[in-house]
């Protein structure tokens, strides 16, 4: 389990990054889907609720990496 710098340009970027920027778009579906279905309304704090979210999913994206190693396209 290694997690080695990303090229992006020329430019490398810690791994954690790209990994961060997929969870966050994942998280603008998933926070469209719970507005629509009014999910958002039946939590206490909503913007707590979603960072939550946003933490279970990139954990759930480093997690995914680490056992994928190089075969994950994130």
């Amino acid at each position: 389990m290694t997690f080695t710098e990303v090229n992006i340009f020329g430019v490398y970027v810690a791994p954690i990054a790209p990994m961060m920027l997929v969870a966050w778009v994942i998280l603008l579906g998933l926070r469209r889907i719970g507005d629509r279905a009014g999910l958002l309304r039946h939590v206490w704090r909503p913007s707590w609720f979603v960072l939550a979210i946003y933490v279970v999913l990139l954990g759930a994206i480093v997690l995914l990496k680490a056992a994928w190693g190089f075969a994950c396209p994130i």
